[in-house]
């Protein structure tokens, strides 16, 4: 069956602070580190500078020389290159999260919840929509960091996605919030929870222990690690989701409401 197996590739990595260059050629070897079939590759959010408040400095147009190197990327390798950075628009500043498809075209989702507590909401636009991607049969709803902490902006209204993607740069001091929330998601969602965050320490001495993850539809952890650089290919099964949603119809008895 077509679209009956999903693989997305995690890179857990630290990312050198404010430096485009010396962030895109990691990602570039770590890309071509992965073997076999290469469907989407999900990188850490701002994983060109890490989580800077500088956009004046180092954001870019949709054009700009991040956004031209993921389409180099995912040409070459022919799979979905994800990840958000720094985007300039129309004046404003935005952390955005670009989905980037093998055939030039690019899909992308402004967060919406900006993390005040670290000033985020000072220097950026918050998102006004939510974005649903597809691939092959799959519907990938797209979220970035402290998103993860508003379960109502991710609700799963008449199983409309199938995977959740979350990428942070999320310190350690709240790693416990960031695996029980991702877990939590997947069991209310009945849906895959795939999040992306990155290890290391920024120049706020901020420090990072990873902690990516993959949950399934069950809230079952099927792959976590902590504390080092990694790249993982997680594989998805649709007829796994599909029979967790018969046998538990659970979604069918939401709450409905809109999102105003």
């Amino acid at each position: 069956m077509p679209g009956a197996q999903l693989y997305v590739h995690l890179i857990q990595t630290d990312i050198v602070w404010e430096n485009v260059d010396a962030n895109l050629r990691n990602y570039t070897e770590k890309i071509a580190s992965i073997e076999g079939k290469k469907e989407i590759v999900v990188l850490p959010e701002m994983f060109a500078t890490g989580f800077s408040m500088a956009p004046e400095k180092f954001a870019e147009p949709m054009d700009g020389t991040s956004v031209r190197w993921m389409t180099a990327q995912a040409v070459k390798n022919r799979c979905i290159i994800c990840g958000s950075l720094m985007i300039q628009e129309d004046g404003l500043y935005y952390n955005r999260f670009l989905w980037v498809q093998p055939d030039g075209r690019i899909g992308y989702y402004d967060k919406r919840h900006l993390f005040a507590y670290g000033g985020e909401d000072k220097h950026y636009t918050p998102g006004e929509r939510r974005t649903i991607v597809s691939v092959n049969g799959w519907k990938i709803n797209l979220m970035v960091c402290y998103d993860l902490r508003f379960p109502v902006w991710a609700r799963n209204q008449n199983g409309e996605y199938d995977v959740l993607i979350y990428v942070a740069n999320w310190p350690t001091q709240r790693s416990l919030a960031w695996k029980t929330l991702l877990q939590a998601r997947a069991i209310e969602n009945q849906c895959y929870v795939v999040g992306v965050n990155r290890v290391g320490t920024d120049a706020k001495n901020n420090v990072y222990s990873g902690d990516s993850s993959v949950f399934g539809p069950l809230g079952e952890m099927i792959w976590q690690k902590s504390g080092e650089e990694v790249v993982h290919t997680a594989v998805l099964d649709k007829e796994a989701l599909q029979k967790t949603r018969q046998d538990l119809p659970f979604l069918n008895d939401q709450d409905k409401f809109a999102l105003i």
